[in-house]
């Protein structure tokens, strides 16, 4: 599959598109024995819907997607699954999660942006490109983005992995954070590992990135180098941390993740 993100429709009705369809935040997809698929225009006339308000936000594999909220009272079809978005992350392939998670990312921009937020008037979409605008008063609303950090802290031959108290109970994974205002993207990893388990760090180097729509971040990941410091959890975010070697990892995040990607980098690194 190959997806484009583009906010620009068809110029006329297409016979048949991706719908990415949510109700109450979940993702509907149609499985088929040990398949999982995105719902297609096809699909949604079999089982009688009508998508009414929804957003075109690309194409895949040259067909155009359209995300599509229904309503909570909606009975959704037998042929539909209900899940996680996360969930489905680990089913499609590259593409498809990021068509999927841009889905999400902009259903959950448009819902929270149905006003404008300085005189209150229904807002519009705007016609030539991704935003909102409020016929009004002319304010212009763009999709939300939260940039992040995420680290990984190496300190001979180990890497600095933490439990979060919303974790299951055998789950660890590298520090993250959210970037605060007026703070630089280094700043930010500093602060963050020493508010969440006291250390400090050295020799930031970028890493990768990588969109995470739970619900609108931006994951800027980084490696460091351990600076000084005793492990002292924060006890809030991380109720647990230690240095671990590649041989003796924990239960780890899944691949589709940067932060999977950072500690297969450590694992490769050390080996």
């Amino acid at each position: 599959m190959t997806f484009v993100s583009t906010a620009k429709p068809p110029l006329t009705p297409p016979e048949n598109a991706f719908w990415f369809l949510f109700l109450k935040q979940r993702f509907l997809v149609i499985q088929e024995g040990e398949s999982t698929r995105i719902p297609q225009t096809a699909d949604l006339k079999k089982n009688n819907l009508s998508a009414q308000g929804h957003h075109f936000f690309g194409t895949l594999n040259d067909l155009p997607c359209y995300v599509w909220e229904l309503g909570r009272d909606e009975i959704v079809p037998e042929a539909l699954s209900a899940m996680e978005l996360r969930q489905v992350f680990r089913r499609f392939d590259t593409d498809g999660v990021q068509a999927a998670g841009l889905a999400g990312h902009l259903l959950e921009w448009h819902r929270k942006h149905q006003y404008c937020s300085r005189c209150g008037k229904p807002n519009g979409d705007k016609e030539d490109e991704r935003a909102k605008i409020c016929p009004e008063c002319g304010l212009i609303n763009y999709p939300r983005l939260s940039p992040a950090i995420i680290v990984a802290v190496v300190r001979d031959g180990k890497i600095l992995l933490a439990h979060s108290p919303r974790f299951p109970e055998d789950f660890y994974s590298v520090l993250a954070g959210f970037v605060e205002p007026g703070e630089t993207l280094e700043d930010c990893v500093q602060r963050e590992v020493l508010e969440e388990v006291g250390i400090s760090v050295k020799n930031i180097r970028y890493f990768g990135s990588q969109p995470w729509p739970f619900p609108d971040s931006l994951m800027v990941g980084f490696t460091a180098e351990y600076a000084g410091g005793e492990i002292k959890e924060d006890g809030v975010e991380i109720s647990h941390a230690d240095w671990f070697p590649p041989d003796r990892l924990p239960r780890m995040p899944p691949k589709i993740s940067i932060s999977r990607e950072l500690i297969d980098w450590f694992v490769e690194k050390v080996y």
